[in-house]
């Protein structure tokens, strides 16, 4: 058996390994229930096959379903480590599992391994897990869960009382209990402390509050992750395009939702598909890199050919050479810069139709001051180097006009993939850095045509 290769402050690893080496099951039982959900699902994650198979012989389907709840692995270790589990062992511990959680492991393993362990499993918690699956991806309905506790509003305080105590230990929160009226629409909802404050014989619908903020089942998660930033919600329901109680959203499953997009849309601002493991197979990084790269190699091209279209302007004056890399790379920097805040303002609803021009006028007027600060710079430096004030005038003004219009690029292009529809992270840093160069080139040979006889 291979050992743990790394020490975790909050673990004593050491005795967790020796009680699996030496069979020592009430040590290991006492020191790992003792520990944090948290922490049980670190220690697991670092085992290897052999002292996980032992784990399972040690930990019942429901113990091992609070493990694998919080495990934080890459997506294809999934249907790996399942498969190490006797198959009636790994249904049961999926049923035991938080219905949404256990939906997001059965969306990354092969279908039929997950129609076995659904015929495998309870058919109740069965039922639940299929009615979740049927949602679409990175929707309200694919994140959400059913544990949830709802009561009808011709009810007693009394007898709303009897129906938490009775569905609180299986409720993913208890926090908010939400009413709904004989067909099962949501028309209020109540907080724990108003149940507790107020008279048994005290009517739910006299109580209850009426203004419910719910997402719809078919709302994109960002939408939803939005939504409960605003409000600063534990959990928000969801519900149908009839109003029908469907199940809630908690806030655990929102964070997800927040780290999986800011990482999606890093990785896209980077020019990759998804953010690449550090343990990843170089293959399969290098197969996920390599179609944006062969992308800006052919737009690399075009501006190699713009430079050689400007060959006898680069022959008459060469010293024109040695700006093109500061033009290109001055033009660059503030797209990029355009983009994250563009891109950073749609991801977070702070850009809304009403403010897309005040955006662009805005991103218009940093354009021109710091185009203008760094072209008088330029001019200056190149006036004590060289002493030619039309050269320095010459790669102030181009300095200034591409950082202009690559700062106003580097907004519209987002912007403009949003009103398409399309996801505007993939108007990625590299993209915008190479479509700044072919503006820049065009910018500085064409004022260096129109100004060389002035140079020569």
């Amino acid at each position: 058996m291979n050992e743990i290769i790394e020490k975790d402050t909050h673990i004593d690893d050491d005795l967790l390994i020796s009680a699996l080496r030496d069979d020592q099951l009430d040590l290991f039982r006492q020191e790992f229930m003792e520990l944090h959900s948290y922490d049980k699902a670190q220690f697991y994650s670092k085992l290897e096959g052999d002292y996980r198979s032992r784990i399972y012989q040690y930990l019942s389907p429901e113990e091992m379903a609070e493990v694998f709840e919080n495990l934080e692995i890459d997506e294809e270790k999934y249907a790996e480590i399942l498969s190490e589990m006797n198959p009636s062992y790994a249904a049961d511990m999926l049923s035991h599992m938080s219905a949404d959680n256990a939906v997001d492991v059965m969306n990354e393993i092969d279908k039929e391994q997950a129609v076995s362990y659904l015929t495998i499993m309870d058919d109740e918690a069965a039922d639940e897990i299929k009615e979740l699956l049927h949602y679409e991806e990175y929707t309200a309905g694919s994140i959400m869960t059913t544990e949830l506790i709802a009561i009808p509003e011709n009810q007693t305080v009394r007898s709303a009382m009897q129906i938490l105590r009775k569905e609180a230990p299986d409720a993913e929160v208890i926090y908010y209990v939400y009413v709904i009226d004989d067909e099962k629409r949501l028309t209020g909802v109540i907080s724990l402390r108003d149940l507790i404050t107020n008279d048994d014989d005290t009517m739910i619908s006299e109580i209850k509050s009426d203004r419910v903020v719910a997402v719809s089942v078919g709302d994109d998660q960002e939408e939803v992750a939005r939504t409960m930033k605003d409000y600063d919600f534990l959990a928000v329901p969801v519900v149908d395009f009839q109003n029908h109680l469907l199940g809630i959203i908690t806030v655990d499953d929102i964070m997800d939702v927040m780290d999986e997009e800011a990482s999606d849309d890093y990785s896209k601002l980077a020019g990759v598909s998804d953010m690449d493991r550090v343990d990843r197979n170089p293959l399969i990084a290098a197969k996920k890199r390599l179609p944006w790269l062969v992308i800006l190699l052919f737009l690399g091209l075009v501006t190699a050919s713009l430079i050689s279209r400007f060959e006898s302007a680069l022959e008459q004056k060469a010293i024109l050479a040695i700006f093109i890399p500061l033009i290109g790379g001055m033009a660059g920097n503030s797209g990029t810069q355009a983009l994250a805040v563009a891109v950073r303002g749609l991801a977070t609803g702070d850009i809304e139709e009403q403010s897309k021009w005040r955006l662009i006028i805005r991103e218009a007027g940093t354009g021109f001051i710091t185009g203008a600060t760094c072209g008088l710079t330029i001019l200056l430096v190149i006036f004590v180097w060289q002493g030619d004030v039309v050269l320095g005038f010459l790669v102030g003004m181009s300095i200034m006009a591409t950082i202009i219009v690559a700062t106003l690029a580097g907004s519209l292009v987002p912007l403009l993939m949003h009103r398409l529809k399309i996801d505007p992270a993939v108007a990625s840093g590299p993209f915008i850095t190479t479509i700044s160069d072919i503006i820049s080139i065009l910018i500085y040979f064409g004022m260096a045509t129109m100004f060389m006889s002035y140079l020569l």
